[in-house]
């Protein structure tokens, strides 16, 4: 009995010091950052993506029932006056003419859409969301906060439209 006490004795310490003065290998606890990759560690600048609100495109017309239209070299002031009045009924609860808010606000959007776009935004957001890329990275953009089909008719989104040409930059 002695001799199966120092065995399973010698046996034991054999195991201790064998385990013991090692250090262990350190575990990957957790953590909220990203880790790099050795693909990232470039040292050249990351490209800046533009906010699809700020992005230029003039050429695309959108998905929707307008394909062509044109505009004046004047703005129609009493069509603007009744697009104010449709948007400030129907738009505010997610545009400001001047700032972001819900969604982009439409000061200068005719500087980086062409009418047809916004007229299709307008009348077929539901349609644009779906099948214009520019329009899905807005919605992106904007956490995912579509934009809601108001029903406008053609004249009403485009005095709207005439309402959007008045709008310029605060001093």
């Amino acid at each position: 009995m002695k001799s199966t006490l120092k065995l399973v004795a010698i046996v034991l310490l054999g195991l201790f010091i064998s385990c013991g003065g090692k250090e262990e290998k350190k575990k990957d606890s957790f953590s909220y950052e990203k880790k790099e990759s050795s693909s990232e560690k470039s040292t050249a600048a990351p490209a800046k993506k533009v906010a699809a609100s700020e992005t230029i495109n003039l050429t695309d017309k959108g998905v929707g029932p307008i394909t062509s239209i044109e505009l004046g070299s004047e703005i129609d002031q009493s069509m603007a006056s009744h697009g104010k009045d449709i948007y400030n009924k129907m738009c505010t609860a997610c545009h400001r003419p001047t700032k972001k808010f819900i969604g982009p606000a439409p000061l200068g959007i005719l500087d980086r859409r062409t009418p047809e776009w916004v007229m299709n935004m307008i009348l077929n957001p539901e349609g644009m969301i779906q099948k214009d890329l520019l329009a899905k990275d807005l919605l992106a953009e904007f956490n995912g906060a579509p934009m809601a089909n108001q029903n406008l008719s053609k004249e009403e989104a485009r005095a709207v439209l005439e309402y959007f040409r008045t709008l310029k930059q605060p001093n």
